[in-house]
């Protein structure tokens, strides 16, 4: 299995970064760049996860758990900043006290990722995206009305669909992406309303893996303490996970809420919660290892035995960069 990357430094389009709210105008640095999707949730309160983007501009706020319509949100996200971004006092950005986790990437074919905004037409139609690669996992959301986040992975086949917001196991959904494989050019969408009412505006994320930087995938759990290693070709700074045959929640982990293992500060997009920090022996754990992640525990929503796990993970260092040095383990 290769290791090599083009990417030396991943900081550059993805970062995760942890602050505390004032209650007034704050300005988060340490991205290392300048944002096109941030994605923001309190760790210390049951506030909804934000997303923010710049294609749709500031202000305007989706929830990840949440079905609602596109809303403009004054002090929420109000800039988008060269080293980060900038949030007033909303409860999912910056109430006083409250902590908070984001994530942030850059929007470049170069990193894998790609924003599309679009307009319903209640036919079948593609939808040209940017990537020159094919996408490996689509997020939509229909910002115009109440309407579930729709979500398409390789790995479960675009015959299946799965929903952001929902804990909901994945189904036959051939009124989103019409059964048919994204192409280096487009993606293809169906007459559901959840991505494409005519006259609806719709937002969606595209993601393709790239080498020693991101992974689009999928392992199987095997029901043992001894929980399955997945392989990413690099130590991993973000992992997203849903299993994608039972109602289970989604979980998300990173490796600024901890920087070392066991990683064990989990948060879950498809709800408000408060983030919970489950010990050793937990069912919920992960190792992040420097060439992949680990499942640490015999049973939870991510090790069920013979059942398929899907995920999304970006890159905190790749295992050996573009000159042949390794990187560390944590």
């Amino acid at each position: 299995m290769a290791a090599y990357t083009t990417i030396n430094d991943p900081g550059v389009y993805f970062n995760t970064v942890l602050y505390t709210g004032t209650g007034s105008s704050l300005a988060i640095t340490g991205v290392g760049f300048q944002p096109d999707l941030v994605w923001t949730k309190s760790r210390s309160n049951t506030y909804n996860n934000q997303l923010y983007d710049a294609t749709r501009g500031v202000e305007e706020r989706l929830q990840s758990n949440d079905t609602s319509a596109e809303t403009t949100q004054a002090n929420g996200l109000t800039a988008f900043d060269s080293d980060g971004f900038t949030v007033g006092d909303a409860s999912g950005t910056g109430v006083s006290s409250a902590t908070y986790a984001s994530w942030n990437w850059k929007e470049t074919a170069d990193a894998g990722f790609d924003i599309v905004a679009y307009t319903g037409t209640g036919s079948a139609h593609t939808v040209s995206h940017n990537l020159s690669a094919v996408p490996q996992m689509i997020i939509i959301k229909n910002r115009s009305t109440v309407k579930t986040w729709q979500v398409g992975h390789e790995s479960m086949g675009w015959e299946n669909g799965i929903y952001l917001n929902e804990s909901s196991a994945s189904q036959s959904d051939n009124g989103a992406f019409d059964s048919t494989t994204p192409t280096t050019s487009v993606f293809t969408i169906e007459t559901s309303s959840y991505v494409n009412t005519s006259g609806d505006d719709y937002i969606t994320y595209l993601w393709t893996g790239k080498q020693g930087f991101s992974k689009l995938g999928s392992y199987i759990g095997n029901g043992s303490a001894d929980g399955p290693f997945t392989y990413l070709g690099f130590r991993p700074a973000f992992v997203l996970l849903k299993n994608s045959e039972r109602a289970e929640a989604w979980w998300l982990y990173d490796n600024k809420r901890d920087p070392h293992n066991l990683t064990s500060h989990a948060l879950r997009p498809n709800d408000n919660a408060a983030e919970v920090n489950y010990t050793a022996g937990d069912e919920m754990n992960i190792d992040m290892l420097s060439n992949g992640f680990k499942v640490t525990a015999s049973d939870g929503a991510f090790n069920y035995s013979g059942e398929k796990i899907i995920y999304a993970a970006f890159a905190e260092a790749p295992l050996v960069n573009a000159e042949g040095v390794p990187c560390n383990a944590r």
